[in-house]
């Protein structure tokens, strides 16, 4: 199954780093490797519309850097496999933004927008409650804020990455 097109925002290289290295440790004790890189989805779709690769362009980089502050964790799916995530808040501006993009995007999810980072991809559910216990006592309690200074198109499809 190939993943879908995105449009994302990237973390700073040495939060990135930090994020890779929970993956490694939570791989260690036992769960699930991960090996997505750490981004911010606004949008994905099997095809991404142009109008939405278009608008994201204009609107997304006079809102870089963006800030995310890190507030709680979400898990997301009802099925056999779950996602974790770490829940964010940005600016009301970026989330305007993301928002509108979104709309355009008719295979996505209207202009409803969660600002969130995998930290878990595909977990099997029954374990997911250890899941968090784990990525909470790995976390750096100070690791509070993420600093995404890009934002692009990705279609792994191609394997083409737009920088906006």
């Amino acid at each position: 199954m190939v993943s879908p097109d995105n449009i994302l925002m990237y973390l700073l290289p040495e939060q990135e780093t930090q994020v890779k290295e929970i993956f490694a440790q939570l791989a260690e004790s036992g769960f699930p490797q991960q090996n997505q890189t750490p981004h911010i989805t606004v949008t994905f779709a099997p095809t991404m519309r142009p109008a939405a690769i278009q608008r994201a362009a204009e609107i997304l980089p006079p809102l870089m850097p963006a800030e995310f502050r890190r507030v709680g964790t979400v898990i997301f799916g009802t099925k056999s496999k779950q996602t974790v995530a770490w829940l964010l808040e940005t600016s009301d501006e970026l989330e305007e933004a993301a928002r509108e993009i979104s709309r355009l995007n008719p295979d996505g999810r209207g202009d409803r927008w969660i600002p969130h980072l995998t930290m878990g991809l595909r977990i099997p559910r029954d374990i997911v409650p250890d899941y968090v216990h784990a990525l909470d006592e790995i976390t750096n309690p100070h690791f509070r804020t993420l600093n995404a200074p890009r934002a692009a198109f990705w279609s792994p499809k191609v394997q083409e990455l737009t920088e906006f």
